[in-house]
């Protein structure tokens, strides 16, 4: 195993490992520690209380990022006729029904957002393979089956970002770069949290949000206080 190098070393160094920090301190010790010579994601990880091996305790959903995820996303959309037609006049980077069908079938996905009309949704079905593992399948609870396929273009290129819980309870999401300044990290992570909150489900019990913990892309994770992204524990 590879030792950390000088970098992420001098960054490690600032922060205690055993402190849980308020949001505008953890962002802090986070941007101060990204020097890598690329613009690195600002990624944030939930520990929650739920066993997604449970129906009822799934948690999914999708956040509109208040100064998006300075990610450029390339979304794929199945529609036909009218529809098609707006979403490419929405800035969609692929736009098709059962020639893209095909396309996928044969390996070739040329779109990191998938979205899709209900009617295409028959036809989309048999992709649940392919696209299901990549996490790409559309879905409804995320908004990316629907009929407004503009509003949800322009939503996916805006820093629309979509959460689902994994095994044992995580989730991981980037929320930003570490060339957006404080307070605009501080409010996606807000906003972000915020649209996890509100996606807790029915059979979590206890406390929902256990642990937080932030980090650039090259960076050490530094653990925060969740009373500090909620007002609550």
């Amino acid at each position: 195993m590879s030792k950390p190098g000088k970098r992420f070393r001098t960054a490690a160094e600032k922060i205690d490992r055993e402190t849980l920090y308020s949001l505008e301190d953890a962002v802090k010790l986070v941007k101060d520690g990204a020097k890598a010579k690329f613009d690195e994601t600002i990624e944030i990880a939930m520990n929650l209380g739920v066993d997604p091996r449970h129906a009822d305790q799934m948690v999914r959903g999708v956040c509109q990022l208040p100064h998006g995820s300075g990610r450029k996303l390339r979304v794929g959309v199945f529609a036909k006729g009218a529809k098609a037609e707006e979403a490419k006049k929405a800035g969609a980077d692929v736009v098709g029904a059962e020639d893209l069908v095909e396309q996928v079938q044969k390996g070739v996905i040329e779109f990191d957002r998938c979205i899709a009309t209900p009617d295409m949704m028959p036809l989309v079905g048999r992709l649940g393979k392919v696209l299901g593992p990549r996490g790409l399948m559309p879905n409804p609870k995320v908004g990316t089956v629907t009929m407004d396929v503009a509003a949800a273009v322009r939503g996916a290129k805006g820093g629309a970002v979509e959460f689902r819980v994994e095994k044992a309870g995580l989730i991981h999401a980037g929320v930003g770069k570490a060339s957006f300044s404080e307070k605009a990290l501080v409010e996606n992570i807000r906003a972000f949290t915020d649209a996890v909150m509100k996606a807790k489900p029915s059979g979590a019990k206890g406390t929902f949000l256990k642990r937080v913990a932030v980090a650039s892309t090259m960076g050490p994770g530094v653990k925060i206080e969740p009373a500090s992204l909620t007002g609550s524990a």
